[in-house]
């Protein structure tokens, strides 16, 4: 499952290297430019297409599963869009492609405004990623816990009982983690406030 979030950063800050670069070749239009605006738009497309697979076939199927009803939602509508830029970045690259080949600066241009609208979508796709990491979390806790089972001597020799209660220790102990990384204390604080100010 790793590999999904391990890639996935090339997926995001790729396509606004290609947009920069093709800004800079709408300003100065050099074949140099012209060339790397397209090859970088190419990487970007094959970067996209690497991490909609490894998202659908390997983190998805892995995670679906731990997810409540919204989260689960959401990781269906990760993937559809996924699959949208993934295909849409490979169309954009084409034709930034045949652009410079041809030598037209308005197919390339055309192709470097496509560029842009799909970097921004992409920042759209980050944000739902996020969210399913950070507010539908819970895969990532149980992963903890199947490592902690799986790797606790102590647990091996507990009877049932001692179980129940190690694992609602190591569950209590995972929540307070993930809390100090993604500021969940703050988020109920705010939430608190929020019913205060509505009575």
């Amino acid at each position: 499952m790793m590999i999904h979030p391990a890639t996935v950063h090339f997926a995001m800050i790729l396509p606004l290297v290609a947009a920069t670069f093709g800004v800079i070749y709408i300003f100065n239009r050099t074949e140099t430019m012209a060339k790397i605006s397209a090859r970088t738009a190419l990487l970007a497309a094959i970067a996209m297409i690497g991490v909609w697979y490894t998202g659908e076939k390997i983190a998805g199927p892995e995670v679906f599963g731990f997810l409540d009803t919204a989260g689960k939602a959401e990781l269906l509508e990760h993937r559809d869009l996924g699959r949208y830029l993934a295909v849409a970045m490979a169309i954009v690259a084409l034709i930034q492609i045949i652009g410079c080949r041809m030598k037209k600066g308005g197919i390339q241009i055309f192709g470097i405004l496509l560029t842009i609208a799909v970097m921004a979508v992409t920042f759209l796709q980050g944000k739902h990623g996020g969210e399913i990491v950070y507010e539908h979390g819970n895969p990532f806790q149980m992963t903890q816990l199947k490592k902690y089972i799986a790797n606790d001597e102590d647990f091996d020799m507990a009877d049932d009982d001692e179980k129940v209660e190690l694992i609602q220790k190591q569950i209590s102990v995972i929540n307070e983690t993930t809390c100090e990384k993604i500021g969940c204390e703050d988020k109920e604080q705010k939430s608190k406030k929020i019913q205060e100010d509505d009575d």
